[in-house]
């Protein structure tokens, strides 16, 4: 098929692998606008922008699609359809209804449950068992189309949204090349009204961590927000990140380390696994409790 693919994190470049490497003709990337990064603060193409660079496929990163400039030059490229997954921008009516199969999106969660932003995050932070993709047939609506192909995935006790983002891009990748490969055997299946539920995308208020709270709670905060923007907490050597962590038995003043790196919370404890100083790079609790010198009594949270 004629393909223009939408995309722009490193979420959607597996995708676009697996689309060329089937074979299909993929006659533009649209992608968002290169941002400002690193120290020096210079312009850096989306992975999606650098990928489509390497494998010889022109790039446009419009700043809106809004405008008919934009969408007569969308539907100039006579796509049989176009397959978006985590492009960041709305598609108008007119551009969902250019190609001439409709616009397909991968989304990382088992529609209807977790429409929006934040799906894998969310996911784990609701200790939500299992998680997948779909493959939706794209309305105006958010999240709301059709479903022609969803594939399941568990979610481990100590998964983290990283881990999780990292093999749902794989899976994504695959179960849109399937779903291209029958889509004339495909059902469209509406979803359901039962469900319904919205992945807000997360705040950077919701990342500190109240240690009162019950410890299954802390930890699917931990994970769920793993490695980004990670979970903090004050301590004496400042503010610290944590990056994985699990359940495990323990009692104590809400913030207290017990031993190791077990914190003692509002009912239970958790055992942090992997750690990160502000301005450094993360490490496993072990290695930076040696460095930190922390040891039992010392407490969290406080400041």
């Amino acid at each position: 098929m004629r393909i223009v693919f939408m995309g722009t994190p490193g979420f959607s470049v597996p995708a676009l692998d697996a689309l060329a490497g089937a074979g299909h003709e993929i006659a533009c990337v649209y992608t968002q606008p290169p941002r400002p990064a690193g120290r020096g603060r210079k312009p850096r193409p989306a992975p999606v922008a650098a990928r489509a660079g390497e494998l010889g496929i022109p790039v446009r990163h419009p700043v809106s699609l809004k405008d008919p400039e934009a969408q007569a030059a969308f539907a100039a490229l006579g796509a049989d359809v176009a397959v978006v997954v985590a492009y960041g921008l709305i598609l108008p009516q007119a551009v969902l209804d250019a190609p001439a199969r409709g616009c397909l999106n991968i989304h990382a969660s088992l529609l209807p449950r977790w429409r929006g932003a934040a799906p894998i995050q969310r996911a784990l932070m609701a200790g939500d068992a299992e998680t997948g993709i779909c493959i939706m047939a794209m309305e105006a609506g958010l999240d709301t189309g059709p479903v022609l192909l969803r594939r399941t995935l568990p979610i481990g006790a100590e998964d983290t949204a990283g881990a999780l983002h990292d093999r749902l891009a794989v899976l994504g990748a695959d179960a849109v090349v399937e779903a291209l490969g029958a889509l004339d055997r495909l059902e469209a299946v509406p979803q359901p009204e039962a469900g319904v539920s919205y992945a807000a995308k997360i705040d950077k208020a919701e990342a500190r961590i109240d240690w009162s709270r019950p410890a299954v709670e802390i930890d699917r905060q931990i994970r769920g927000l793993a490695p980004f923007p990670g979970a903090w907490t004050a301590s004496p050597a400042g503010r610290i990140k944590l990056l994985g962590a699990r359940v495990a038995a323990g009692t104590g003043a809400p913030g207290t380390l017990l031993d190791g790196f077990r914190v003692a919370c509002g009912t239970g404890a958790v055992e942090v696994t992997r750690v990160q100083r502000e301005g450094r790079g993360a490490q496993d609790a072990d290695a930076f409790l040696r460095g930190a010198g922390f040891g039992p009594g010392t407490v969290l949270g406080a400041g």
